[in-house]
């Protein structure tokens, strides 16, 4: 939606979260004179009872859109109809906050006016004066950032995807169907970078009309164009021809879902422009992002990496693939959406986990699953816990010296915690209490 249509409203802004109370102060600041307001659940049950008084509203994430009987546009639409320069937008379950930063830091270390934003924690309306014509926004995009998506960004990046937020959307099929969205609108002028191992994502390639780069495990003989891992190695195919760009024990990020983050990153930011040089040296150099595979340090002998962000089961398994044998304590579950844990439970059977330190209300399904595939004799021990410092205090005495304790709940955090954030601090605060 474009400014102008926004002139003379009463506009009615609905949800008081980062992106509401953002949204309230650039368009005050820019519709100076008009009636605008901002409700929140938290002003109570009624807090759309007036909503016919206004003649549109503003919808922040995670807002039912069937609650919504006035016209209505989003953040993200207003930001992808007025943004100067070009957007790249970057979604999927996982691996989303990594890959957008580091495409942000190639574009960067290239010289480029680069901003970042979106579901990463910073408002598009924040940096949406400041763009020029040579300007590039990245931005992360959640699935309820884009369910109501009318555009898409010039080079649109999708990644893994696997069920997620089902308790916001009505299936798996809804979704994806959400996350899609990032590709739909999309022109043959615009550019789609799809991870090829999971199908939900490979199969977006018939939604959208741009030209299609893939990522991913290589295939020999294969004709797609991309950026592929294979035999210790980064390749690039463009054109038919195949060049080795790098050696994936250079790539600083550890574990197979992190080079495939990276592969994406590598052709977003080709796509826009960046020079071969930037992407490499930043590659070699950018260690990630706090709560996800974050090295905390040793006490006592035993090593321990808070990964936090990851409120999936895939998350949590590609954490304990990353970190490999040396995992033998494992701190997980958290908040109920319904999700399947009978692979992570088969994938736990087959690693070194000796001591398994469970949250509620997801540590019961992540037990059952695990007992499901493991014979009594060959189990891990077993800890039920409702709070961090329990659980740190029981890892540390039942994790051997020389090894690794892992938070990596593949839930969410709601319930014991306010967020993924503070249950990584927690984990910090009481190691470091030890």
């Amino acid at each position: 939606m474009k400014f102008e249509e926004l002139k003379n409203k009463k506009i009615l802004i609905i949800g008081g979260g980062i992106e509401g109370q953002a949204s309230l102060k650039y368009l005050s600041e820019h519709f100076s004179g008009q009636q605008i307001t901002l409700v929140d659940q938290k002003d109570g049950a009624g807090y759309l009872a007036h909503q016919n008084d206004y003649d549109l509203a503003i919808k922040s994430p995670g807002i039912p859109k069937e609650a919504i009987l006035i016209p209505y546009t989003t953040m993200t639409n207003i930001f992808f109809a007025n943004a100067k320069g070009k957007i790249i937008g970057v979604t999927g379950t996982k691996g989303k906050s990594t890959t957008s930063t580091l495409i942000y830091e190639i574009l960067k270390a290239h010289g480029s006016d680069a901003h970042l934003g979106g579901n990463i924690g910073t408002p598009m309306f924040s940096f949406l004066d400041s763009l020029r014509d040579d300007s590039v926004s990245v931005l992360e995009l959640s699935s309820f950032q884009l369910a109501d998506a009318v555009m898409s960004p010039h080079i649109a990046v999708l990644l893994m995807t696997a069920p997620e937020h089902l308790d916001y959307h009505i299936d798996i099929n809804s979704y994806i169907e959400a996350k899609r969205n990032i590709v739909r609108f999309q022109s043959r002028d615009d550019y789609a970078v799809l991870n090829k191992d999971y199908p939900a994502t490979r199969e977006s390639d018939l939604l959208t009309e741009a030209h299609v780069y893939w990522v991913g495990n290589y295939v020999e003989h294969q004709e797609k164009q991309g950026c592929f891992v294979r035999d210790g190695g980064m390749y690039l195919l463009m054109d038919g021809r195949e060049e080795r760009i790098m050696d994936t024990k250079d790539v600083m990020l550890q574990g197979f879902h992190n080079l495939e983050n990276a592969c994406s990153a590598v052709m977003a930011t080709l796509l826009a422009g960046a020079s071969m040089k930037s992407i490499l040296s930043v590659l070699k150099s950018f260690k990630g992002l706090s709560y996800r595979l974050e090295y905390i340090g040793q006490n006592k002998g035993i090593s321990y990496f808070n990964d936090s962000l990851a409120t999936i089961p895939e998350a949590t398994m590609g954490a304990l693939e990353a970190l490999g044998e040396d995992v033998v304590t494992l701190i997980a579950g958290g908040h109920d959406r319904g999700l399947d844990y009978s692979e992570l439970g088969e994938y736990i059977a087959k690693t070194q986990i000796k001591t398994l330190i469970l949250f509620p209300e997801t540590g019961v399904k992540i037990w059952e699953a695990v007992v499901k595939e493991t014979p009594e004799n060959t189990r891990p021990q077993k800890f039920e816990v409702t709070s961090m410092e329990e659980a740190v205090r029981i890892a540390a005495d039942n994790t051997e010296y020389g090894k690794i304790c892992l938070l990596s709940p593949a839930s969410s955090s709601f319930g014991l915690f306010k967020d993924y954030k503070d249950r990584g601090n927690q984990f910090k605060e009481a190691i470091q209490n030890l």
